[in-house]
Formats: structure tokens, sequence, C-alpha cells
């Protein structure tokens, strides 16, 4: 199966991720991306569920009529970390993700 995941803002202000469906225009098994401060100043990423905390599972669609903005450029550390939360199946470190923490910022689930 081929992915072609996207992080996009939604016209209700919303950071979500999900894999771009381009046949029916929509975003599939959409996940919300959510920045904590943390204590040190800097900020963790939190993925959850779209429906959270009412579901629990990812597997909700959004139409594209209600895109703001999408992102150009998507960190690869986080594509690994929504296939993981999606699949349940940890992505073994390599390439930019597990090895290259630069301090500042870290993507929780």
């Amino acid at each position: 199966m081929q992915y072609d995941i996207r992080l996009v803002k939604l016209v209700s202000g919303e950071t979500v991720m999900g894999n771009f469906n381009a046949e029916t225009n929509t975003l599939n098994d959409v996940v919300m991306i959510q920045a904590v401060p943390t204590v040190s100043g800097g900020v963790q990423l939190a993925m959850l569920p779209y429906g959270f905390p009412y579901e629990e599972e990812i597997n909700v669609k959004l139409d594209a009529k209600f895109f703001m903005y999408e992102y150009k450029k998507v960190q690869e550390e986080l594509k690994n970390k929504y296939l993981e939360a999606k699949s349940s199946i940890k992505i073994a470190p390599g390439g930019s993700f597990g090895g290259n923490d630069k301090g500042g910022s870290n993507i929780i689930l």
C-alpha cells in the first residue's frame, strides 16, 4: 500500500496528519497533532486519534475542502510515528529517525 502522508491545518485551527487519497480528495486515518510545552522550554508533539477521547481508533476521514493550509515538508520522524501509531508496528531507527535528537522538541504518543 502506498502512503501519501500529509500534515495540514484545518479551517477549525486544528493541525492533523493522515494518508491523502487523491481519487476521493480526502485525508484518511486522521490523527491530531498537539504541541505540548516542556519544563525545559522546549516542545513535544502529541499524536492522538482525531476523535479522542471519545474515539480511540485511527479511522476518521476528512474532506480536503476543510484544509486551510498544507505543510510543504513533513519530518520523516513524524511520518514514522504516524505509521507506528496507525499500524502498531515499531519502525527501526535509521536515517533521520532515532539518532538525530537536536534537543528542544520530541514526538510522543
